[in-house]
């Protein structure tokens, strides 16, 4: 009777958790309320299943419970009893799958007026691109991604040259029209999902899947990876913000082009040194870093780390937090640098000094540290060079008593907790996996072994020295 009674009060509870539960689905922000209802089906079903077949026990419990005065009977075969349960379970299958497959049939069929926008998936980052006024994507190939073509345009095709990038994972779309979104991944297997759309879809290596909706609302909507894609799955995140038309067109004219991004001029490394002379005062002739004016080690440093940075300080993505003066202080001096052009000049000549080495000023245990930061390494290499595919910086040569600065402030949303600074949001968490000071030290004392190269040279090396 026990057993019974356990039995009939899970049945009862599963039934109230669902009704009370605050956990339900986000509330719908597309045309796929056919998926609502498809899952709200399937909830039915098998609720239905599942309280009937534990019911079955507690009538079977308490009706067939040992007695002395009576044995059981041992019938093999029932078919009377077969072809109802054959019968019930075709009516649930049927139940199950029938408005999946209806739904499906609409899933697949993309109206013809859809607006394109391939959405490409890498660890641990999304990117986009959009048909430029020809109205036709260019063709790619993983074989030609580089640091200067991240989405693989073949240079080649006169298609691409007007196909509008959006290297952020911050993308917008319009408000009440048709998008068919193509997906494409250049390592790993990844899952394209925003839970408000009802609408996700695999993206494979080597093939080009698609899903499409019609956003019915505007407003901010987060972008998961829905599969697991490597250490720092839970970080690849991004963000779809559904605007009127009118604003959607307006900041996709302001996007750059493959064929303005190729036409760039290469940075000016002079015009960079005499941007530098600003810097020289804290951070050194060469890059060495001061940590009496708390500037770190900048020489070597990959240029688009920096331009990163320096971006992020000059639109107040970074160093606005009052617990971070000395990034208050980089905002100011950021904002000197009146475009991008000056910034990636800037950026260019702090590459070209030479690595910085610092003296060690952090003790730990470096052979603790080294078993941490194999987490570290799979976006930040093995010897600490840095890897721009991951959007993970030269860690290696950089001052160490900064790096443990900068730990803590992301492990207590000092830094990283802007909205738009996707990749700090990552290091954040990835910080957080440090859990107390010891350990922070221990991993800094073993970067401060790794050899002071840049990612080029350890590269060419093929390793790291032993």
């Amino acid at each position: 009777m026990v057993l019974a009674i356990v039995l009939l009060l899970l049945v009862l509870g599963s039934i109230a958790f669902y009704f009370l539960s605050p956990w339900h689905l986000t509330p719908l922000a597309s045309n796929w309320a056919a998926v609502d209802t498809t899952i709200q089906i399937t909830f039915v079903v098998t609720g239905l299943v599942f309280a009937a077949v534990n019911l079955f026990l507690v009538y079977a419990i308490v009706r067939y419970r040992y007695r002395r005065d009576r044995r059981a009977l041992y019938e093999p075969e029932n078919k009377r009893l077969e072809a109802w349960l054959t019968g019930l379970t075709t009516v649930g299958i049927a139940a199950l799958l029938a408005p999946g497959l209806f739904v499906w049939e609409r899933f697949i069929a993309v109206p013809e007026d859809a607006q394109r926008v391939e959405v490409v998936g890498q660890q641990w980052h999304w990117s986009f691109r959009f048909p430029g006024e020809d109205g036709e994507l260019g063709r790619v190939s993983t074989r030609l991604i580089s640091e200067e073509n991240p989405f693989g345009m073949d240079p080649e095709d006169p298609r691409g040259r007007d196909d509008v990038l959006v290297q952020s994972p911050r993308v917008r779309l319009p408000v009440d029209q048709p998008v068919q979104a193509l997906l494409r991944s250049k390592d790993v297997i990844h899952n394209f999902q925003v839970a408000q759309f009802r609408a996700k879809m695999d993206l494979v290596p080597g093939h080009v899947s698609y899903v499409w909706l019609t956003p019915t609302r505007t407003g901010e909507f987060e972008i998961l990876c829905a599969e697991l894609c490597g250490i720092a799955h839970f970080a690849m995140r991004g963000m779809v913000e559904v605007v009127e038309p009118a604003e959607f067109e307006a900041w996709l004219a302001e996007q750059p082009t493959w064929g303005e991004m190729m036409a760039r001029p290469e940075p000016d490394l002079q015009a960079g040194r005499e941007h530098y002379a600003t810097c020289v005062a804290c951070h050194g002739e060469q890059g060495g870093g001061n940590r009496q004016l708390n500037a770190p080690a900048l020489g070597g440093q990959d240029a688009w780390y920096v331009s990163r940075q320096l971006q992020n300080f000059r639109a107040g993505i970074r160093g606005q937090n009052p617990d971070d003066p000395y990034g208050g202080q980089m905002t100011a001096f950021a904002r000197q640098l009146e475009d991008r052009a000056a910034i990636a000049d800037l950026a260019a000549y702090i590459e070209s000094l030479p690595v910085a080495d610092p003296e060690p000023t952090v003790s730990g245990d470096p052979e603790r540290g080294r078993r941490l930061y194999r987490t570290c390494a799979a976006c930040h290499g093995a010897d600490g060079q840095g890897h721009h595919a991951f959007n993970a910086p030269r860690l290696a040569g950089m001052s160490d008593w900064y790096l443990v600065r900068q730990l803590e402030h992301f492990k207590v949303d000092v830094r990283g907790a802007h909205a738009e600074d996707f990749y700090g949001n990552q290091m954040a968490h990835m910080a957080r996996m440090l859990v107390d000071d010891e350990a922070v030290r221990d991993v800094v004392a073993y970067i401060n072994t790794l050899p002071r190269r840049s990612g080029t040279e350890v590269a060419a090396a093929g390793g790291r020295d032993e």
